[in-house]
């Protein structure tokens, strides 16, 4: 069962750890360890814990899914790179299950978050509403969301809203400073100094490294001093096509699709993605690149990215670089166009399926796991006059990659099984993520060789070849495993980690668990621990611990 796999994962993981607790300065990977989803890491010195990220899990292969193996409430801080789910999605969850502290954010991402966290809880409210359907059907309890939407709202109190560039003092030994990381609006790497019994070590935190010469953000800065580094390797095994004209080519499939009568159906990430497409579209209308219909419609179906290109827009665009600003300087709008028609209500999306005039649809999620996208797809997928155009990194297990990698021939949505016929279009080139060059050029601009690399946020086989390309250029390099924990002192492990445990090997997803015994085992998993930290305790004090504990079991045993 998964409930007990989790169990016993926490159970043996803080049995092997016992060790860690006479070390003080510490690094531990809850999420994106040889994964690409669910970044979440801590950093714990001077008795205070402070989490870096807290993303969401996506994709079907993604560890022991979104429970945390630690006690939210024993986390003092929290800093987040980006908005982007995948570094900030369980954020509502962290404060339901206890966190009350600081959450420290750049403000573009603070203001994005409000947008981001409250359309997740509405996916997962929606979700959980259509699953409890089917469970009242079969006489099954019904689903929970993971969290709601006042789970969401008791997040915005906590943030707190931080410049670029400016030193931050979250406590007397913990210091940040958010440098401009070029991957989205908002998005930072992280300068953490920490510091105990007179002892500063310096971590850097890359958070999603951005791409040179993207059409609206600024170019990634550069770190050049640290003694430890956690950076990503998302395309750690692979370059971009920075040959590949974008705009030419999307101009291509566009034209082309139109001229037979079908649809351009574009699975975007609301944030970034979807503002790069429109940007990208307004430059083919102005040229005039789709000459079989210059006039052709644009429907942007996703609340989510209208409320986000509305920031871009507005709040947001100080923050733009210098191209797009020259833009607005001249009274050109970037992000709008003749033809472009903004979806409000779920049926004005359901119409755009019934009216068989060929057009761009714009809709999220980007990698197809939710959203409205997938009856986009339910309706495109099929006709062999359409085409989908994927514009950025799908992950392993999700609907997106099993459409890109083009090993099926069908997919399942909503309980029906659609043919794929249509032509499939991966436009790497609109990644936001640093190619495998652009990661090494990062890393070695730094003056000094840093005391230890961490390589996160890839896939298995991409974090362990990019941590051995950098061993053979003389860094230690490390592709850490989930829930491993090391020393920052000596950079030596007190907790190796664990392999991943795929969904494949779980005999229920924990979607279909009850929120609330998903909380009974965290509790459960503390209880571990608590015992752990009473070894050495007088024999009184832990018999009638025992003796608590076994009174306790025996209460609730069936």
């Amino acid at each position: 069962m998964h409930e007990m796999t989790i169990l016993f994962h926490g159970y043996f993981m803080l049995k092997e750890m016992r060790k860690e607790w006479s070390f003080d300065m510490k690094l531990s990977f809850f999420g994106a360890a040889r994964e690409v989803t669910g970044s979440c890491f801590c950093v714990e010195a001077d008795g205070k814990r402070t989490l870096v990220d807290c993303g969401l899990q996506q994709g079907s292969n993604n560890g022991f899914g979104q429970a945390f193996p630690f006690h939210p409430g024993e986390i003092n801080y929290a800093v987040i790179t980006h908005a982007h789910i995948d570094h900030s999605g369980r954020l509502p969850l962290l404060v339901k299950q206890g966190f009350k502290g600081s959450i420290y954010a750049t403000e573009p991402t603070c203001k994005l978050l409000e947008i981001m966290l409250r359309d997740s809880a509405h996916i997962q409210e929606l979700e959980a509403m259509w699953a409890s359907r089917k469970k009242k059907r079969a006489g099954d309890p019904a689903s929970q969301p993971l969290y709601t939407m006042a789970d969401a709202e008791q997040v915005f109190p906590l943030l707190v809203p931080c410049k670029y560039d400016e030193m931050i003092e979250i406590d007397d030994n913990k210091t940040i400073r958010f440098t401009d990381a070029g991957h989205l609006l908002g998005s930072a790497y992280v300068e953490m100094w920490v510091t105990e019994d007179d002892k500063t070590k310096k971590i850097v935190f890359s958070g999603d490294i951005g791409t040179s010469g993207h059409p609206t953000l600024r170019t990634p800065g550069f770190i050049e001093e640290a003694d430890i580094v956690v950076m990503e390797s998302t395309y750690g095994d692979r370059t971009h096509e920075h040959s590949f004209d974008t705009v030419t080519e999307l101009a291509k499939v566009i034209e082309n699709t139109l001229a037979k009568g079908g649809n351009v159906v574009c699975p975007s990430f609301a944030i970034g993605r979807t503002q790069d497409l429109l940007f990208h579209i307004r430059e083919i209308k102005e040229r005039g690149l789709v000459q079989s219909d210059p006039d052709f419609l644009v429907y942007l179906d996703s609340p989510l990215a209208t409320a986000a290109t509305r920031l871009y827009s507005g709040d947001l665009v100080k923050y733009l670089n210098e191209d797009t600003l020259s833009l607005l300087d001249s009274g050109i709008q970037p992000l709008s166009f003749d033809g472009l028609r903004i979806v409000e209500t779920a049926e004005d999306s359901k119409r755009l399926n019934d009216d068989r005039t060929p057009k761009v649809i714009i809709s999220s999620a980007g990698m197809c796991d939710a959203g409205r996208i997938r009856h986009h797809l339910k309706h495109n997928l099929w006709r062999q006059e359409c085409s989908v155009v994927f514009t950025g990194f799908q992950a392993l297990g999700t609907l997106g990659r099993t459409i890109v990698d083009g090993i099926v021939s069908s997919v399942s949505l909503f309980g029906e099984e659609i043919a794929i016929r249509c032509e499939i279009h991966n436009f790497r080139s609109m990644s936001t993520h640093a190619d495998k060059g652009e990661l090494f050029g990062w890393i070695e601009h730094f003056k000094k060789k840093p005391e230890c690399v961490f390589v996160v946020h890839g896939e298995e086989e991409t974090c362990r070849t990019f941590a051995l390309i950098l061993i053979e250029r003389d860094y230690k390099a490390i592709a850490p495993k989930f829930s491993s924990i090391y020393d920052l002192k000596t950079c030596e492990a007190i907790f190796k980690g664990r392999d991943l445990l795929r969904r494949s090997d779980l005999e229920r997803s924990e979607r279909r668990e009850s929120p609330v015994f998903q909380r009974l085992m965290l509790a459960g998993m503390r209880l571990v621990e608590v015992i752990s930290r009473n070894k050495g305790g007088t024999n009184k004090d832990l018999a009638k611990f025992a003796d608590q504990v076994d009174a306790l079991s025996s209460k609730w045993d069936r």
